[in-house]
């Protein structure tokens, strides 16, 4: 997240799309000509390579349309929920859940905006112990 002058900048979809692309090994240029939204196929990609990358290193964008959603949707192949949460957190301050890494937990927290990247990691590995103790539990190990 970023500051200006005593309000915080959201990055959630800049994050999101960050993220994802380093995990599909993706650049900005493929990314863009996959971004084609499924009920418009018709429309061609939907974004630009230099938007992405705008967006991607938290520079101005404008909010996308629910069209682009879609294209980010079926270009980073990420669920379009998770998608559209992260734009409007990003863009309207609507509160998002944040995904962990590992994609099998998913942390909602009340007061997110207060941890860091390193806080937020921290309760990752947390809900991952919480998960691995309990499976051991219920296969009669714990």
């Amino acid at each position: 997240m970023m500051t200006t002058e005593g309000f915080t900048m959201r990055t959630d979809l800049s994050d999101l799309v960050r993220d994802r692309m380093e995990e599909l090994g993706l650049s900005y240029r493929t990314l863009a000509d996959a971004c084609v939204d499924p009920k418009h196929p018709e429309n061609g990609p939907l974004w630009k390579r230099s938007t992405l990358e705008n967006l991607a290193k938290g520079r101005g964008v404008k909010a996308p349309t629910d069209a682009q959603l879609r294209a980010l949707h079926a270009g980073l192949d990420y669920p379009l929920l998770a998608i559209q949460r992260a734009a409007a957190a990003q863009f309207f301050g609507l509160v998002s859940e944040r995904w962990t890494g590992s994609e099998d937990v998913r942390l909602l927290l009340a007061r997110i905006d207060e941890l860091d990247e390193a806080g937020v990691a921290e309760l990752d590995e947390l809900a991952q112990i919480v998960l691995k103790r309990r499976a051991r539990q219920s296969n009669g190990q714990g």
